[in-house]
């Protein structure tokens, strides 16, 4: 189900990272600021830089061989629960035509169960307050509530900046969700 990605598939890569997160949130942005989003994001130099980077891993989310979605979990510490042996998902997008169809638990299970295996404690994300499936998926597989926070990137919809942070203590031992 995932495929950690390496700097040779950095056009795969590209490719699945836009394509998800264009068709999901597309309508967050106000003008142009969504291809200067993707640029930032995504662009070959951002991504072989973190491909290089032991604190970044990319996996693609893949079905039959075909690429679904990615995940990008970020191993430094937070600034915020700097005391803590932490780290982040940073993004998780699957394309829009699988959601619902038990992928994104699926692959919640896989990362959390690598993420263990590198010894760290919590991992934590933020999510749009005002995106309720997500905040109830990661609810539904053991996510907590941690705090309020806010989104500061140009171009994004004011009334979608709010954040939710929240986190999963991985030293759980029953399976999640």
């Amino acid at each position: 189900m995932l495929k950690k990605a390496q700097i040779n598939d950095i056009l795969e890569l590209q490719k699945i990272c836009t394509d998800s997160y264009s068709q999901i949130f597309a309508d967050h942005w106000t003008k142009n600021g969504l291809e200067l989003y993707l640029e930032l994001e995504f662009s070959t130099s951002r991504l072989n830089s973190e491909l290089a980077d032991n604190d970044f891993e990319y996996h693609f989310v893949k079905k039959d061989g075909e690429n679904i979605g990615f995940i990008k979990v970020n191993y430094k510490s937070s600034d915020e629960l700097s005391e803590l042996d932490n780290c982040e998902l940073e993004k998780i997008y699957i394309l829009p035509r699988y959601i619902g169809m038990g992928y994104g638990k699926m692959v919640m299970n896989e990362i959390i169960n690598r993420i263990r295996q590198k010894g760290k404690k919590i991992l934590f994300l933020r999510v749009i307050d005002t995106n309720r499936n997500a905040i109830a998926f990661y609810e539904k597989i053991g996510f907590e509530f941690h705090g309020k926070t806010r989104l500061e990137v140009p171009h994004f919809r004011e009334e979608l900046r709010g954040m939710n942070r929240m986190y999963f203590k991985l030293d759980r031992e029953k399976p999640i969700g």
